[in-house]
């Protein structure tokens, strides 16, 4: 497992999960909870959530972004695009990013990293363009540097993300259908280097067959540790 320094990575089923600086910093990454399926009963965010990241504009990542960041008076980060559809909803703070850009926070620099899948938001009789989507790495002073690849098939740059940041923990979709499956997981793995994989955005619905059994099996020998946790239960 690779040493977290005192933060806390809670998964809250599909692709919400949640990050908790040991220096306090509170983090919410693409909000989905009403109509969650996975999302864990009985769970409450924390009392703060200082930073919302949205990887992109589909409903099963930011469902749930408009009330969050009202709630808490979030700072919202996302591509420029979606920040600009976000800002036209009420969101009064917000971060538009570019590929490859970084901004800092306290003690995290949310570094934007790319993404290979589609990005819209539902906007009634049609859909809104919302830029590209993305993937983030964060980057915790006197912490680890974790990295959450949204929704997104595998692609051998995924060793850019390597070279450039030396993420620990890797949150990787493994659902198939919509994004990589396990194979393509465990190959994603090994591009990025790193030592711990939480695997997300799978078995929320019908279609999303891929499981971290099959993960851990391809996997096996690597070095690489799959966590397979509950949603509601934390990395420490």
């Amino acid at each position: 497992m690779a040493d977290l320094k005192g933060t806390t990575v809670t998964w809250l089923g599909h692709a919400t999960v949640h990050i908790a600086t040991a220096k306090g910093t509170s983090i919410l990454i693409d909000p989905f909870i009403e109509q969650n399926p996975k999302f864990p009963k009985g769970y409450k965010l924390p009392e703060k959530i200082d930073l919302i990241l949205a990887t992109h504009g589909h409903g099963d990542h930011v469902a749930d972004l408009l009330s969050v960041a009202s709630k808490y008076s979030s700072t919202v980060v996302g591509m420029v695009e979606l920040m600009s559809w976000a800002q036209s909803k009420g969101v009064k703070k917000t971060i538009g990013m570019n590929l490859g850009g970084s901004w800092s926070y306290e003690d995290v620099i949310v570094s934007m990293v790319e993404a290979k899948h589609s990005s819209g938001v539902d906007g009634g009789n049609q859909i809104i363009y919302a830029g590209e989507p993305t993937g983030f790495v964060i980057t915790i002073k006197d912490g680890p540097v974790l990295y959450h690849a949204g929704d997104t098939s595998v692609f051998l740059d995924m060793q850019l993300i390597r070279d450039l940041y030396q993420p620990q923990l890797a949150m990787l979709p493994i659902g198939d259908h919509y994004t990589m499956g396990p194979k393509a997981a465990a190959i994603a793995a090994k591009y990025l280097g790193v030592t711990n994989v939480l695997p997300i955005h799978y078995g929320t619905f019908p279609v999303l067959t891929g499981t971290p059994k099959e993960l851990a099996q391809l996997l096996d020998g690597s070095g690489i540790q799959v966590s397979a946790i509950q949603p509601g239960e934390s990395l420490r």
